[in-house]
């Protein structure tokens, strides 16, 4: 809930030609944003695509452009409040600028960021600029995927930001609306396999997909080798095993794992490496907030530490 005279914030970045004004230009069109008071929109970076001026104006908007990064500051933000006293701010941000280096008002309250991505280029920025790319995506609420025509890796695409972003909503467009992805062909293990032995960055894949697809695993049984994890608070007989991985860089490094019971588990000390065995059950549990993956072990056995003990999603 924002305070007395907090201004809600809507970001939206990516990359030049990613898509960014096409969205705005379509939020401000829909009827929903047919709302009180003024909108203003920080246009960092001019694209190809232009804004909709009859939209702009029955939505009561007004664009301010801000050329260079270093004139993107709090003070300067502040100047154009007071000018135009706006409800809200849309920052349509400039993909190359650092996104970490943002600095916002103190009234200003990010309420979503959503972040826009051309797919046909997205190899490329990936693999050329990881480090902006996962500032982007980072704390973004939603992710779109758009001009997806004729792409076949988006499975893989998806994981990439999943890697980045595990708690994002990952959205694929191409020229005929939103597609749906991440066929069970797509994963690297076999579904109907018992156990499903999962290895090295299989298991990275595997803790992906159980965030979006909880039903493909749901009394399955998995195999895997992880790290011990007692988090404070946890319940006695609960535990969480799995790896580290590396999603930008070594200094850019989680811990991916779901929260196992095992009855047995104060034998092993928090970092023993054990194998797992487990059934996967979608249950309740405190620190999920509600319901998730929760692991029932078959059996825990020590076991040593892995050549490579970083899942490397670079």
């Amino acid at each position: 809930m924002l305070g007395i005279g907090t201004k809600p914030v809507y970001i939206i970045n990516g990359f030049l030609e990613s898509g960014k004004t096409e969205f705005i230009n379509f939020t401000l069109e829909q009827p929903y944003f047919r709302i009180k008071g003024k909108t203003l929109i920080v246009l960092c970076e001019e694209g190809e695509v232009e804004y909709n001026e009859e939209a702009v104006k029955k939505s009561n908007s007004v664009i301010e452009i801000i050329d260079e990064e270093e004139d993107m500051t709090a003070e300067y933000l502040t100047a154009l409040e007071k000018k135009h006293k706006p409800e809200r701010i849309i920052i349509e941000y400039n993909g190359m600028w650092k996104f970490r280096d943002l600095r916002l008002p103190r009234n200003w309250k990010v309420e979503q960021q959503i972040t826009t991505i051309d797919a046909s280029t997205f190899a490329t920025y990936y693999t050329n600029m990881k480090s902006l790319l996962s500032d982007m995506l980072r704390n973004s609420e939603m992710i779109i995927f758009n001009r997806c025509d004729g792409i076949e890796d988006l499975a893989n695409y998806k994981r990439n930001v999943k890697a980045v972003n595990q708690s994002a909503e990952i959205i694929f467009e191409d020229s005929e609306g939103e597609i749906d992805t991440m066929f069970e062909d797509d994963l690297p293990y076999d579904l109907n396999a018992d156990p499903i032995v999962l290895e090295g960055l299989d298991f990275g894949i595997w803790y992906l997909d159980c965030l979006d697809h909880l039903e493909r695993y749901v009394g399955k049984t998995v195999q895997f080798t992880g790290m011990v994890m007692k988090p404070n608070g946890f319940p006695k007989g609960y535990f969480v095993p799995g790896r580290m991985a590396m999603t930008c860089c070594a200094d850019d490094m989680t811990f991916l794992g779901y929260v196992c019971e095992y009855d047995k588990i104060d034998i092993y000390a928090e970092r023993d490496w054990v194998k797992v065995t487990a059934v996967v059950e979608r249950e309740y549990f405190a620190d999920y907030e509600g319901e998730g993956p929760v692991l029932h072990a078959v059996s825990v056995t020590k076991a040593k530490q892995p050549k490579e003990p970083v899942i490397n999603f670079v």
